[in-house]
């Protein structure tokens, strides 16, 4: 352990860092966030080591970070897998093929999230629905002549409307477990935030949906696109039985991973009953994803084999890279205190609980920009800002109910973050592209704002239950002093 790290000092990371990411980007060729990250990291680290830390810690701190993100690149790395296994199967072209049937330009965009957002909340994943549901959504898109970044804008909105609801998602039980809520008081709770914001996304889909979500819509595009499907593929309604048992999976409680798994081996399944894939090319298929024959243009981005082809293991490597980056640099700024300094000086310009929450908003966004994952955005502002809320006598919902809706639902709008990489991969549009359009995620943190200044829905605790708290902080401390002894 070294000495405090100066404010100043933890500026000079920041605005360095801040710098690093917007000439790469900006002003070179290379145009990728991993090394600037990288160097980042070198830097904060080097700051460290002048105020006493010793490498040692520095690499356990850096250990650490990876290590929460290590069930996220399983993930990654197994949905790569689904994606390559259902577009062989014919799944996901057959949901291209049926959904250019029944959904119609003028209802696309409200279509897509709340069918994303209905999936998200059966299965708990928002990640499991962009690489699947999503990017059938997006092949949609492209076939009716909509703008793919607003398509992806809706899907995104819809997966973490859904994933911030779901009893099942990981997000959902780690927040209230940070401030000391439960489960469903805060599930309950954010109810009041999220309808509202999820309204106002649908009517602004709706308003763009009859401008066509930007686009020309030519429905010629869209019969090129299932012309191409039935050339290629055997398509049948039997192949939408694949995510229906997906959904069926998760919502018996089946952790993620072997969730996923099951989709993948019903895919396989399909590959050589549907499509009649020998069993020899299943290992290609799964590492290399799937190489489509179409060599059809349908505009001047996108061909038919970009939209049935792809997946597979190897696609999410560039993303785990970027995870592995970002979670290095992350964890040098958290285990030497310098995120929980940053946040500490928030702390002091909050007097009012409007003002509280939005420095916890405000935090949760900064973390999921510095630390590049959103579990962390949602432990550290929670830790800190714990007896904050505590202290004005709000009820731990309050702050689990902030923490969701700036910590996750922001997570996406960060492109170097693990869930913004994630969603580019998974649907091919940047993140910069889509960020614009995914509503939700915007208006989500503006409302619980407005809820904090106003006071809507900021439950408080009674007398009663405040003394309680204080005389359980002083046994907490005694049993803490003790076990220093």
């Amino acid at each position: 352990m070294g000495k405090k790290i100066p404010m100043w000092q933890i500026a000079v990371v920041m605005i360095i860092t801040i710098a690093l990411l917007i000439y790469s980007i900006v002003f070179t060729s290379y145009g990728e966030l991993h090394i600037p990250l990288i160097i980042a990291a070198i830097v904060a680290a080097g700051v460290a080591i002048s105020n006493g830390w010793k490498w040692s810690f520095l690499e356990q701190g850096i250990i650490s970070s990876i290590s929460r993100s290590m069930q996220s690149c399983l993930i990654l790395l197994t949905v790569g897998i689904l994606i390559g296994t259902w577009k062989a199967a014919g799944v996901i072209p057959g949901m291209i093929y049926y959904g250019l049937n029944i959904i119609s330009p003028g209802i696309f965009l409200v279509t897509a999230c709340l069918l994303c957002g209905i999936v998200a909340l059966a299965i708990g994943s928002s990640w499991s629905v962009a690489g699947t549901v999503g990017v059938a959504m997006i092949g949609i898109a492209v076939g009716l002549g909509i703008n793919p970044a607003i398509a992806a804008g809706a899907v995104v909105s819809g997966s973490y409307f859904g994933d911030k609801m779901s009893p099942l998602s990981d997000t959902t039980n780690l927040a209230p477990t940070a401030a000391g809520a439960t489960l469903f008081d805060h599930i309950q709770h954010m109810v009041w935030t999220v309808t509202p914001s999820l309204l106002i996304a649908l009517v602004i889909y709706g308003i763009l949906g009859m401008g066509k979500g930007g686009g020309e819509v030519d429905m010629s595009t869209a019969n090129i696109l299932q012309d191409e499907i039935l050339n290629e593929f055997s398509i049948s309604p039997i192949l939408l039985i694949a995510p229906v048992l997906l959904i069926a999976i998760v919502v018996f409680k089946t952790p993620a991973l072997p969730g996923l798994i099951g989709g993948i081996a019903v895919g396989l399944i399909f590959m050589v009953t549907m499509q009649g894939i020998p069993v020899g090319d299943w290992f290609t298929i799964m590492h290399y994803g799937y190489e489509s024959i179409s060599e059809v243009a349908l505009n001047d981005d996108y061909t038919v084999a970009d939209l049935l082809g792809g997946g597979g293991m190897k696609s999410m490597l560039w993303t785990v890279n970027l995870i592995l980056c970002a979670m290095t640099f992350g964890g040098v700024m958290d285990c030497t205190g310098m995120l929980a300094a940053l946040a500490e000086a928030l702390l002091k310009v909050a007097k009012s609980t409007g003002a509280l929450v939005t420095v916890t908003v405000f935090s949760c966004l900064f973390v999921n920009i510095i630390a590049s994952d959103q579990y962390l955005a949602i432990i550290l502002p929670g830790r800190m800002y714990k007896e904050a809320f505590e202290d004005k006598k709000l009820k731990a919902k309050n702050l689990s109910r902030c923490l969701e809706d700036s910590g996750t639902i922001t997570s996406a709008l960060v492109p170097w973050n693990t869930c913004g990489a994630s969603m580019t991969k998974f649907l091919g549009v940047e993140t910069f592209a889509y960020a614009p359009y995914a509503f939700l995620n915007w208006i989500n943190p503006l409302v619980s704002i407005f809820y904090g200044f106003t006071g809507i829905s900021m439950e408080k605790m009674t007398d009663e239950e405040y003394e309680a708290l204080i005389e359980q902080r002083k046994l907490d401390a005694e049993i803490a002093a003790k076990s220093m002894e």
